[in-house]
């Protein structure tokens, strides 16, 4: 099983940026596709789920901002990041769950800053 990461990099707030998840390995369109974030010193928290059958989850400080989507024909999820904030930095993760082992990926870094 591969989970890659990419579309990670340095944007000023205010700024966008999408990250996508590509997956091997599973059958993709049978697994929850989540996005998750871990800032220095911080634990690991959730950004967004989407799951097999389409319905999103999406942590408080990011609704209305982050939009996760997936497209199974392509093995693959994006999370969308508008308005990006300073507290939005971390290292974003790929998550794959059908309710047994969970698969993660490799993480792709965000920085928001001036």
């Amino acid at each position: 099983v591969q989970l890659v990461e990419s579309g990670g990099g340095l944007v000023q707030p205010g700024g966008s940026l999408r990250l996508s998840c590509a997956a091997s390995g599973i059958t993709f369109s049978s697994y929850a596709m989540g996005w998750y974030r871990q800032a220095p010193g911080k634990l690991r928290e959730v950004v967004a789920i989407i799951f097999s059958g389409g319905s999103t989850k999406y942590a408080d400080s990011v609704k209305g901002r982050f939009t996760v989507s997936r497209d199974n024909a392509k093995n693959t999820v994006y999370l969308q990041m508008n308005s990006l904030k300073p507290e939005d930095t971390a290292v974003y993760y790929c998550n794959a769950d059908a309710g047994s082992q969970p698969f993660w990926g490799q993480g792709t870094q965000v920085i928001v800053s001036s």
